[in-house]
C-alpha cells in the first residue's frame, strides 16, 4: 500500500544506551524542539525552531529536556514550556480544528502550531523527531504522579523512566494501541463521521485496543459496535505513529460480512458504503458531500491504496 503517511521513517538512532549518561546533554550540537500544550515551535517556513539546551526561555518547564536520540546534525531533546502563557486568546486549543498560533517572544518569526498542520512539511527524520517528542512529553504530564501510591515522581535516565521516591515503583513511557480499518464490501468501502468532526469529513472506523484483545478481533469489535457490520476476515497493512497524544496506529483491511448499517450516535454521526468510483472523486476534492482525508495520516493512505487496487484485502 501507499506508506507515504507521517511519522515512519525509522532513521533516528534512539541510542538508549546514553540515557544514564549526560553525553548527550552535554554535546556541542544538542539540540531541543519546543512544545506547549502539545504544540510545536515552528518558524514561518513550518520546520521545527531547534534551542540550545541552554536558551532562557526553557526556564518555563517544570523539568529538564527529555533525551529523544541521535541524528547526523547531533543529539535532539524535546522540552514543555508547560509554565509558559501566552499573551495571545489559546480558547481554540483542544478543539478537533485549531488553526491558532501562538508567537514566543524569546524567538522572532516562530510560533506554536498545531502539529497535524505542519506534519506534511516536515522531513522524515524530523517527523519522527516531532513524533517521539510529542508522545514523549504527553506521557510526562499524564504521569507526574505514581499510580501504585499518589506521591509525585522524579524523571530518570533521561526523560525515559519516572521513579517514585515514595514507595519505590518503576515508570516506563506507554503507548496506547489503535486499529483503523479499511472495511470493504465488494467495489465498497465503509467510511464514517465521528458526531464533533467538522462537516463532510468522513474517515475509515478505528479504535482502541482493549486489555486481552488480538488485533484482529478488536477490528471486528469496534467496526460492529460503531456500525452494527460483522466482519470475517482481516489483514494488518501498516502501522503509523500517531502522537494525539501516544497512541500507535495498526492499519488493517477487514472483509464485510454483511451491508446494513445500525450506527451507534454516541460513536459516530454517520455512516455509509462509499463505491471505489466515488472515493476516486473524495480523493480529487470533487465529491458533492465528503471532503479529502487529511493529508499524512495513515487513514488517507489505507483509502488511496483501496481505490487504486495495491490494498491487499482479505
Amino acid at each position: 500500500m501507499d506508506e507515504t503517511f507521517a511519522f515512519r521513517s525509522g532513521q533516528l538512532d534512539r541510542a538508549a544506551s546514553l540515557r544514564a549518561s549526560d553525553a548527550a546533554r552535554q554535546d556541542a550540537r544538542a539540540r531541543t524542539l519546543i512544545f506547549w500544550r502539545g504544540k510545536l515551535l515552528a518558524g514561518g517556513d513550518g520546520q521545527p525552531v531547534l534551542a540550545e539546551l541552554t536558551h532562557p526561555a526553557l526556564a518555563d518547564s517544570r523539568e529538564l529536556p527529555a533525551f529523544i536520540g541521535l541524528t547526523p546534525d547531533g543529539p535532539r531533546f524535546a522540552a514543555d514550556l508547560s509554565l509558559w502563557v501566552p499573551h495571545e486568546d489559546a480558547e481554540t486549543i483542544g478543539q478537533f480544528t485549531d488553526a491558532s498560533n501562538q508567537p514566543h517572544p524569546a524567538f522572532a518569526g516562530a510560533s506554536f502550531a498545531e502539529i497535524r498542520g505542519l506534519m506534511t512539511g516536515l522531513s522524515e527524520l524530523d517527523g519522527e523527531c516531532v513524533a517521539t517528542s510529542r508522545a514523549l512529553l504527553g506521557w510526562h504530564s499524564a504521569h507526574r504522579y505514581c499510580s501504585n501510591c499518589g506521591a509525585a515522581t522524579a524523571v530518570e535516565l533521561s526523560g525515559w523512566q519516572r521513579k517514585c521516591p515514595a514507595c519505590g515503583t518503576t515508570h516506563f513511557p506507554r503507548t496506547d494501541p489503535v486499529v483503523i480499518m479499511a472495511i470493504t464490501r465488494g467495489d465498497n468501502i465503509l467510511l464514517g463521521r465521528g458526531p464533533t468532526w467538522p462537516e463532510r469529513m468522513y474517515s475509515l472506523l478505528a479504535g482502541f485496543v482493549e486489555p486481552g484483545e488480538s488485533i484482529e478481533a478488536a477490528v471486528r469489535r469496534e467496526v460492529f459496535e460503531e456500525s452494527g457490520i460483522h466482519v470475517g476476515n482481516v489483514r494488518y497493512a501498516a502501522s503509523q505513529p500517531w502522537p494525539f497524544p501516544m497512541s500507535l496506529m495498526f492499519g488493517c483491511a477487514g472483509a464485510a460480512l454483511d451491508e446494513a448499517i445500525t450506527i451507534d450516535p454516541v460513536e459516530l454521526a454517520d455512516a455509509r458504503w462509499v463505491s471505489r468510483a466515488d472515493v476516486v472523486r473524495i480523493l480529487a476534492g470533487e465529491h458533492p458531500e465528503i471532503s479529502a482525508p487529511r493529508r499524512g495520516a495513515i487513514a488517507g493512505s489505507l483509502i488511496a491504496s483501496w481505490a487504486a487496487g495495491t490494498l491487499v484485502t482479505p
